[in-house]
């Protein structure tokens, strides 16, 4: 094996990847599978689950699902205590489930702010929380937070979300400065539009979708293997230098 393709593996590694069963998540599953990685896959959907299980075992791979909503304290927990009582390490953790709802700041709903918060930050925080002990302990890993390009630039609608990911931005930062020394890697990915179900739902509409992709200099939206790419890097030893970084993936939008 050529020294490039093993500083890009994830042979002998276990990973939790949570909105796993669909979109970017289901993606990063079959990537880092394809990499060598184990993966414990946490999502809501079973059905969905039951797939991502028949792609990473049909890769030669582990494959443990875990059903749970992450707008749960409970159910949070309990995903990351099932993980490590079944397998013992997560050596990668990452944190893509993410939820939206567009909603004006005037009609936005303290429901709505509320989930978004539970799902998109809140969850991370546990997660990470339950499962950098044992990283520590072994004095390794990688904590990967899908973030978003919406952290940096406000778009109208997003009020929840652009705060859920700015949050999530600014919790990275203190994983590195708390956890480098351990030699955990931190970093977040800040994605441009992605047509992923949820992608569908906000831009789908061509009204809505064309001006959006017509402001991105690359001018096309992103397909989640490129998000699965970048996740894939930092997993792997060849990104062991990099922490507390913020990564956009997003076509050129934030270099305006």
């Amino acid at each position: 094996m050529a020294e490039f393709v093993k500083r890009f593996s994830l042979n002998g590694k276990n990973a939790l990847v949570t909105g796993a069963s669909k979109g970017i998540g289901r993606e990063i599953c079959r990537v880092l599978a394809d990499a060598g990685a184990d993966i414990v896959a946490v999502a809501r959907d079973e059905e969905g689950l039951a797939e991502v299980k028949d792609n990473v075992e049909n890769s030669g791979r582990r494959c443990l699902v875990v059903k749970a909503d992450l707008e749960r304290v409970e159910d949070t927990k309990a995903a990351a205590a099932t993980a490590v009582r079944a397998w013992g390490i997560i050596d990668i953790l990452v944190n893509n489930a993410g939820i939206t709802a567009i909603e004006s700041i005037l009609e936005a709903k303290v429901e709505s702010w509320d989930r978004i918060m539970a799902v998109n930050l809140r969850a991370p925080f546990l997660l990470a929380q339950a499962l950098a002990p044992k990283m520590i302990e072994r004095g390794a890993g990688k904590i990967i937070n899908i973030s978003s390009q919406t952290s940096e630039v406000a778009l109208e609608k997003h009020a929840a979300y652009m705060s859920s990911k700015s949050g999530l931005n600014a919790l990275t930062k203190v994983m590195t400065v708390e956890w480098a020394r351990h030699n955990i890697q931190s970093n977040a990915v800040c994605p441009t539009v992605i047509m992923t179900p949820m992608g569908e739902m906000v831009w789908g509409d061509p009204a809505v979708g064309d001006p959006m992709r017509a402001k991105i200099p690359l001018g096309r939206f992103g397909r989640p293997v490129e998000i699965a790419d970048l996740v894939l890097f930092l997993a792997s030893p060849a990104s062991d230098l990099i922490t507390g970084q913020i990564i956009f993936a997003d076509g050129g939008f934030t270099a305006q």
